[in-house]
């Protein structure tokens, strides 16, 4: 197991747009082989795949790599139970995001029927 601190001694990500699976893999602590796995068993994660499938990640599939690495290595989570946590807090970002649309609309329906009462 590594230590919780472990995170901390990661590199910064650079301000890139793209990253190859390489630059991931030292960002990250985590063999290219093992990030190939991992996007079998995580759906969250998809790099873009370009020319003769060559993987670019994104910024957000930088930090998704190592928040699994951390669920696997630091929390001790297995596989299934990781992907499992993910989704829920995937889930748990949707409804926080869905509660903030309906406010907006309800504001804007109150607004428009204060207009219509004039």
């Amino acid at each position: 197991m590594l230590e919780a601190s472990h995170n901390d001694e990661l590199p910064p990500i650079p301000g890139k747009r793209y990253f190859t699976i390489g630059e991931v893999s030292e960002l990250c602590g985590v063999k290219p082989h093992v990030l190939r796995y991992w996007e079998q068993e995580f759906p969250q994660l998809k790099p873009v795949k370009r020319r003769g499938n060559r993987r670019y990640y994104q910024r957000n599939d930088v930090l998704l790599v190592r928040q699994i690495k951390s669920l696997l290595y630091e929390q001790g989570f297995t596989i299934g139970g990781a992907r499992q946590r993910l989704s829920s807090e995937e889930a748990k970002e949707d409804v926080t995001q869905s509660q903030q649309i309906i406010r907006q609309m309800r504001a804007e329906l109150e607004e428009l029927l204060q207009i219509l009462k004039r």
